[in-house]
């Protein structure tokens, strides 16, 4: 147990760290060294999680992910089994998405300039995958607990709203487009309005 924990703060200080960093520098500034430096930890530990800065970047833009996901799990869990309580917590999500300083969006962006590199290609590839089962399993959640209709189509809707999402990231990297006409709680609506039994 104690070394189960001791793993789980190693892991979220390296993930704080680099979040960190990335956040001041940016992604191609960011560099183990200087993870390391920060951080205290050594060359060994961090290769204990991650073979490369790469596949650091990407576990940190999984841990946006499983953030949301434990985070809607809990709500379930702690008896809230209607629509609104899980929604909210992905809906509390959605800002992110759309904030250009926020280090998932600009690892994202990182990462997809340097798509054509097959580890980074695999690296995306295993994150859209995993985002978009996450997405269809908290649909089929809401399907089991009677909150979504069984006529959605939970793959396909969570691919779409994978697409929106990751558009979001994208968008939130060109500010000479200026201020845009969609909001988080735009996002938020249409998620509701696609998912959500409608009321007679």
């Amino acid at each position: 147990m104690k070394r189960e924990l001791k793993r789980e703060q190693t892991l979220q200080l390296l993930l704080n760290t680099t979040r960190e960093i990335v956040m001041e520098k940016g992604c191609t500034r960011t560099t183990l060294s200087e993870i390391m430096k920060r951080s205290g930890l050594s060359k060994g530990a961090i290769f204990h999680y991650v073979k490369s800065k790469d596949e650091l970047l990407a576990l940190v833009l999984h841990s946006s992910t499983e953030e949301t996901d434990r985070r809607f799990n809990e709500t379930i869990e702690n008896g809230d089994r209607s629509f609104e309580g899980p929604m909210n917590v992905i809906a509390s999500n959605l800002a992110q998405l759309m904030r250009a300083n926020d280090p998932s969006n600009d690892i994202f962006r990182y990462m997809i300039g340097r798509s054509e590199e097959p580890f980074v290609q695999e690296l995306l590839s295993n994150y859209y995958a995993r985002t978009v089962t996450a997405s269809a399993q908290w649909i089929e959640r809401g399907q089991s607990e009677g909150v979504i209709p069984s006529s959605v189509d939970a793959r396909v809707t969570a691919e779409l709203f994978v697409l929106l999402a990751l558009g979001a990231r994208v968008r939130s990297g060109l500010p000479s487009l200026g201020e845009s006409a969609i909001a988080p709680q735009d996002f938020g609506r249409f998620m509701t309005n696609t998912l959500q039994i409608p009321t007679k």
